[in-house]
Parts: structure tokens; sequence; C-alpha cells
């Protein structure tokens, strides 16, 4: 499975960009390594030549252009390189292309988050026969080759979505859960589904809560989310007391239902990236919570292992990635930077507004502007 998984922009980045987006295992289970690295970690510096960077979509998730792209040309540059970022917009066969003109360029390093984790495997063959290092940037090549993976904990972000669901229904003994998750092909979102099942699957098993249905929801798509939900709900005839949205697009087409339904705030919902309407939705009361992933932190560890790869540094690459994903297509363990999720709830959202990732115009519109005074968001 994979993620469809993100969001917002921070101060070191044209504060005028806006964000709606997404987005993430021991034999199968997850990101079981530490992220102390991160902040912290030994910058590279003085690296030079140019590097490739290729990133999946724009369509699922306004992350890619609106975040990460500017967070990492400005990581990039920082650390002395030409950075060229092309997005091969969700085409299997662009991004294939793409990779090889950077290959056939000879760039010093090539980072890359494919849609497909096959093709990004059959890049990476290529690229370790032309002998340019490669780094997965936020979802794995499962099967692949690349010497290094950065990303956030994304089962650990699983398992802060379903605790979260679970304290929100702890007054409904055999509350009826629906999971809605993301795409069947996306390895991170095989790795929040399975942060899922960690903490539900007991609760199932005791039944202090039950699974209605658990449901992967192809190219994290939020109107066939929307369309899904709708079918389940009307199956158990509306009988839904807690869902688990994989993020905050999918989130919206559960509430929208809900809200059809005169259950929208009635009804916990998870999601994730700290999108403004996902924040929006937490204002209001239709959403529960949200995961913010800073996606600064995530360009720049990218960009310190780029810089010790380009100088054929690995113990200073190895210095900054201290935590593993286990690959189990190939078994092994792959050196990662594993950042740590944060939950965000209604009291939360200031934080996110503070690190500049979503302006509080953004989301403080309307009738939510009380709201905002409320919680301290401006």
């Amino acid at each position: 499975m994979r993620t469809r998984t993100l969001t917002l922009l921070a101060a070191t980045v044209s504060a005028g960009l806006a964000l709606s987006a997404c987005g993430a295992n021991s034999a199968g289970s997850g990101n079981s390594g530490d992220s102390k690295s991160s902040a912290s970690a030994p910058a590279g510096g003085g690296a030079s030549g140019k590097v490739g960077v290729i990133l999946p979509e724009t369509a699922t998730s306004a992350r890619w252009e609106a975040f990460d792209k500017p967070m990492l040309q400005a990581a990039l540059s920082a650390q002395g390189f030409s950075a060229d970022i092309q997005n091969a917009q969700g085409d299997n066969q662009k991004f294939s292309t793409l990779a090889d003109g950077f290959i056939s360029s000879g760039v010093k390093v090539l980072i890359i988050a494919p849609s497909d984790p096959a093709v990004g495997a059959a890049i990476e063959a290529k690229a370790k026969n032309a002998g340019i290092p490669v780094i997965d940037y936020d979802r794995p090549s499962l099967g692949g080759s690349a010497g290094y993976y950065v990303s956030f904990d994304n089962e650990k972000v699983g398992e802060i979505q379903a605790q979260g669901l679970a304290d929100a229904l702890k007054s409904k003994p055999g509350a009826n859960v629906v999971q809605i998750e993301g795409a069947p092909t996306d390895n991170n979102a095989t790795l929040f589904a399975n942060g899922h099942d960690k903490v539900l699957q007991p609760l199932y098993d005791s039944k202090a809560l039950n699974r209605v249905q658990k449901q992967a929801i192809d190219n994290w798509d939020a109107q066939v989310g929307g369309t899904t939900f709708e079918q389940i709900f009307t199956r158990v005839n509306g009988k839904v007391d807690g869902v688990v949205a994989a993020n905050d697009e999918l989130a919206g087409a559960v509430i929208t239902v809900l809200k059809k339904n005169g259950l929208n705030g009635k009804v916990p919902v998870t999601g994730q990236d700290a999108t403004p309407a996902g924040l929006q939705a937490i204002l209001r009361g239709d959403q529960t919570l949200t995961i913010f992933k800073p996606i600064k932190e995530e360009a720049e560890n990218t960009a310190k292992l780029a810089a010790a790869l380009a100088k054929g540094d690995t113990a200073a690459a190895d210095a900054i990635a201290t935590g593993k994903l286990h690959d189990p297509k190939n078994n092994r363990d792959l050196k990662s930077v594993l950042l740590q999720p944060q939950l965000i709830t209604i009291k939360d959202i200031k934080t996110v507004v503070q690190q500049g990732y979503v302006k509080a115009s953004d989301i403080c519109t309307g009738d939510l502007a009380a709201k905002c005074t409320e919680n301290g968001i401006s």
C-alpha cells in the first residue's frame, strides 16, 4: 500500500503558497528506527554539482509543489548543490523518462519519491549501474537498491491516528469503526494501516470496538473514498461510530457523507497532513485530529545526506541516517532518517500556524474567526 498522503508552508519558503494536500516495517511491520539524527544531524556542507529530484504528482496532494519542492530547493542550495526538481504528475512513464535523463546527465545524487515502488526499484538499478547514489524521499522503493531513505515514522502516524480514535470512542463500548486506508500500491499507506491495526486489532479482539470494514482506496482518490464510505455507511444502515481516514482529503470525503446524514461532529474522524481544509474541519468539530509532518525537516535531512553521498562520505551519511526500514521484498534493512509525526487536535493548530506551515488567514475565515481567537490562533 502507499500514502496519500500532506501539509503546509514554512517561514523559509514563500509565505503565499497555499496547501490542500497529502500523503507511509520489520517483515511487514514498520519503521522501527529512531529519528534522533534528524534535527541535530551533522551537515554535509561544501557540496557542489547537480542533484536530480523527481516528485510523484500534484493531483491528490498539494504538498509536493507547495512545500517539498521549495523546501528541497532551499535545502539543497544551502548545501551547495544546483537542484533540478521535476514532478512526474502521476505518470510512471514520465517518472522513468525523467530519471533516465538525470542518470545520463550524470547527476551527483538522485532523489526520488515514486508513486509505484516497482518503478523506483527499476530506476535505482539503472542509477546503481551508473554509479549514482539514490535517496528514497518520503516513499521507499521496496525491492530497490537505494542506499538511504528519508521520511517520517509512518507506522507511528497510523498508531497516533488509531489511538486518537480509540480515545474518542472510550465511552462507546463496541463502537462500529470503519477504516478508509490509502492506496494499496503506496508503502506509506501500508505502514499507516499497520499502525492502525497495531492499536485497533486488540480492541477488536476484546470487543471494545467492532471493525465494520477496512478498505484501501486506489490512488488515494478522495472521490472514490467518499463513494466507498457511503456504500459502507448505507450497508450498515448508518451504524458507524468512528472512522479512521488515512489523510485529510479522505477525511473530508467521509465528512461530506456524514454531513448529508446529520452526523458530522458526532462521529469521530481522523486525518493526516494538517492541510488548511483539515484544520478548518477540526475547528468546526467535524474532524477529530490530523497529523503534522514538518516537511522542512525532511528536506533538510535529505540535503545533508545528499551532500555526504556526493563526497563519498558514507560515515557522515550513516551518522545522519540512524534509523532503519525493513524491506521485505529483498530482506534488507534500509538506512533511514525517520522523523517524528505530531498529533494535532484543536488545541495544537496554533503550533502549525506558528511554525509557518499554514497562515492564520487561510483558516480563520468567516465563522471560524471566533474559534481561532478562542484557540490562540493568529
